[in-house]
């Protein structure tokens, strides 16, 4: 891979080329990616999706959508500071091309944006759900009419995936969705790879994947395009790294910190593994100055996400050669020197918030009411695509936006549209559906 091909700045259905010592500094190509995508319905409705701690009546806690906004500011400076570093080493990319340092700042920030658009409701529980729904639930019944491949991308259903669909799909009147730059899709690809064949290896690009079958042509496409595919495998984008360190920070540091507004971590116990966290910079005069708990957990907070910034930009600096050849295999956390500190902040968050009853609870609710929408509306749409559906059939597909299809060409794309439908509701509106519906 080389950053020539990798900070393309063209889109989908372009015919030339997009230069970039052609482009707008006003208005640069990449912060239209930007705009794009926090315009977009998709992600405004991220604002009534759980992140990890169900929505509090007595204090804040985040949301899909305020973690999106924080992983796009941690993003951003990632990506300048490590553009600042590129630049100075490939000194073609700013002389020759025109590239600067806030190129790369606007293109993990817009990647970092989205990368939670496609999640279902009720947090992760929710993709579970889906699969759960037609590995083992009534959607198993589709297994003989689909391909090992369609059937997997169901069974294992990937909001990583549907967040590709949905900044991709091209609908009538809307080419190739939000027509984001090929830079920016790519640095959003965290998996680059399909539902199968599984690749038992311990590459991190390999855990999940990144698209289904639907979108399988234009990934292609893609990928070819930004130089991320050889002979045997499709790599990915170095840039997607620096997304997934920002996100690795911001869910680490800021659920840990919800969790200790809401009590669930004591707090004296908490700032502990904090401090540990940050004592080579810490001001001790200043903090001991802070009289209120907000106070001192901004501060360390700002503290710890700082560090592992600095410390993210080191390990990619000096991963760089790997990194474009595709044979560095882990998150930029899992090298930082910090590791033992995060990995103590993790074991205590999921000791005290990810297996806490009121996340447990809110995942069983999740679990029962997408049950009862893809019963109802997958079965639906797969009736109206063979022909069958019945009058309740044609009242369900009423209550679809008039800008979804559910029944299409085939049958996989008609059940992908279907749980797709169902992923793209926020909690409030999955529940009042099934509500409408007959669940309680």
């Amino acid at each position: 891979m080389n950053w020539d091909n990798l900070l393309k700045l063209k889109r989908f259905g372009d015919v030339k080329e997009r230069p970039r010592v052609a482009q707008d500094d006003t208005r640069l190509g990449f912060e239209v990616d930007y705009d794009r995508i926090v315009f977009s319905s998709a992600f405004r409705s991220l604002q009534d999706k759980t992140q990890v701690i169900p929505f509090s009546k007595t204090d804040f806690v985040h949301t899909r959508l305020t973690h999106s906004l924080e992983v796009s500011v941690v993003g951003r400076s990632l990506g300048r500071m490590a553009g600042k570093n590129i630049l100075e080493k490939h000194l073609h990319l700013s002389k020759d091309l025109g590239y600067k340092i806030n190129d790369f700042g606007a293109i993990v920030a817009a990647a970092a944006l989205s990368h939670d658009i496609g999640n279902p409701p009720f947090g992760h529980s929710g993709e579970k759900a889906i699969g759960h729904y037609f590995l083992n639930g009534n959607g198993a019944k589709y297994k003989s009419k689909l391909n090992d491949k369609e059937y997997q991308d169901l069974c294992a259903f990937e909001g990583n995936a549907n967040g590709f669909k949905i900044l991709t799909e091209s609908k009538v009147g809307t080419p190739g969705g939000l027509r984001l730059s090929y830079a920016t899709l790519g640095a959003f690809i965290k998996y680059p790879k399909a539902s199968l064949p599984h690749r038992p290896t311990p590459h991190v690009a390999h855990k999940k994947f990144g698209f289904f079958q639907a979108q399988n042509t234009f990934f292609d496409t893609l990928s070819q395009d930004l130089g991320l595919a050889d002979s045997k495998t499709v790599h990915r984008h170095p840039l997607a790294y620096l997304v997934e360190a920002a996100d690795d920070i911001c869910y680490t540091i800021i659920d840990f910190e919800d969790g200790i507004h809401l009590g669930w971590i004591d707090e004296e116990y908490a700032l502990e593994y904090l401090i540990n966290l940050v004592k080579e910079d810490m001001d001790t005069l200043k903090y001991s100055k802070l009289k209120h708990r907000t106070q001192r957990l901004g501060y360390l907070r700002a503290l710890a996400i700082n560090s592992l910034i600095k410390d993210a930009v080191r390990v990619f600096t000096e991963n760089e050669t790997d990194i474009l050849n595709g044979s560095f295999g882990s998150a930029l956390l899992e090298k930082s020197q910090y590791k033992a500190q995060i990995t103590d902040i993790i074991n205590l968050s999921v000791e005290k918030i990810y297996c806490s009853q009121e996340v447990i609870q809110k995942e069983i609710v999740g679990y029962k009411v997408i049950t009862a929408l893809l019963d109802a509306f997958v079965s639906a749409a797969s009736n109206a695509f063979f022909k069958k559906d019945n009058s309740y059939d044609q009242l369900l597909l009423q209550l679809i936006p008039e800008h979804e299809e559910l029944p299409a060409q085939n049958l996989y794309q008609t059940l992908l549209n279907a749980s797709c439908f169902v992923a793209s509701l926020t909690d409030g509106k999955a529940m009042l559906l099934a509500e409408k519906i007959g669940f309680k």
